[in-house]
């Protein structure tokens, strides 16, 4: 199995969304529990995703998509109502390289390099359209590296695209989700604010503010809990070579304190999915979720 990032790297041509197809509502859980637990999920056959995500025991998942047609969105609405699983959010990237480094990544990655922006915003709303039929309240991806400099040119670029996302995604009745990773938390509390849309928050990677060296995953609940709409379960070390992110590693044998950071989260208001993404292939990746899973489920109650 191919891991989110390899998979959304391959995944580059889109089918065309059919014109003028009718939504479906969103639908979930009557009364879910407060922090219940998730997995990202390959949807590329949405029958085989949703039904590991059923197999593995848990009831919600966040999910990536490779073909984004009408036939595709049903087909994983079926799926979700078919082993009762909660779709949380659907994961936008793409097309193009996305290049998970120190100098690479800032032209690469997300929505900040201007030579791919045009494209990637389209992909994200033919996800969002996708999300719309498929009945999935959310819509999320790496923004990038984005500037701390609020007097930087490429800042109201920025702000002026998020805020075209956002509206877009709140007509088809939706969240937009800005995964945390190669910006510190205040560079993006900064952006969202600039956008003022109401309907944009933050996916919080724990792993990531670590990975990429931008904070400590516990503090940084204190600049953007308030926005906090999906909860990325993953640990990882802190980068030592200055051309490479720092090490994915097992929940429990990285930096993110877990027994401190679940509490917070807690204070913070939070009571959605989290959601444990294990971004290694094959049978050692299902081993470490489900031993992710045992180690979260004492902590979350």
């Amino acid at each position: 199995m191919l891991h989110r990032r390899e998979f959304v790297r391959l995944a580059s041509a889109a089918v065309p969304l059919a014109a003028g197809a009718a939504a479906s509502p969103a639908r979930g859980e009557s009364q879910p529990k407060p922090l219940r637990l998730g997995i990202v999920t390959n949807c590329k056959d949405p029958d085989a995703g949703i039904r590991r995500v059923k197999e593995l025991g848990f009831p919600t998942c966040q999910m990536y998509v490779s073909s984004f047609d009408a036939a595709t969105a049903k087909s994983l609405r079926s799926a979700l109502d078919k082993y009762g699983i909660e779709g949380t959010s659907l994961i936008t990237g793409g097309p193009g390289p996305e290049i998970y480094n120190f100098r690479e990544g800032p032209k690469t990655i997300g929505f900040v390099p201007r030579q791919y922006r045009a494209q990637r915003v389209a992909r994200a709303k033919q996800v969002s359209d996708f999300a719309k039929i498929a009945g999935v309240p959310g819509v999320q991806g790496h923004f990038g590296f984005l500037p701390e400099d609020p007097n930087d040119p490429m800042f109201p670029e920025l702000v002026a695209t998020l805020a075209d996302l956002a509206a877009y995604c709140k007509n088809n009745g939706q969240t937009f989700r800005c995964e945390t990773g190669q910006e510190t938390p205040i560079a993006l509390l900064r952006v969202i604010r600039a956008a003022g849309k109401d309907n944009v928050g933050v996916n919080f990677d724990a792993a990531n503010l670590i990975l990429y060296d931008k904070a400590n995953p516990v503090d940084a609940l204190d600049i953007l809990g308030p926005l906090v709409m999906g909860v990325h379960a993953k640990d990882g070390l802190y980068p030592t070579n200055p051309e490479e992110l720092g090490e994915e590693v097992p929940i429990g044998r990285g930096k993110v304190n877990f027994p401190l950071f679940i509490p917070r989260l807690k204070a913070a208001g939070y009571k959605g999915p989290i959601t444990i993404e294990r971004e290694i292939s094959g049978p050692k990746q299902t081993e470490d979720i489900l031993a992710s899973k045992r180690f979260l489920e004492k902590l979350i109650g």
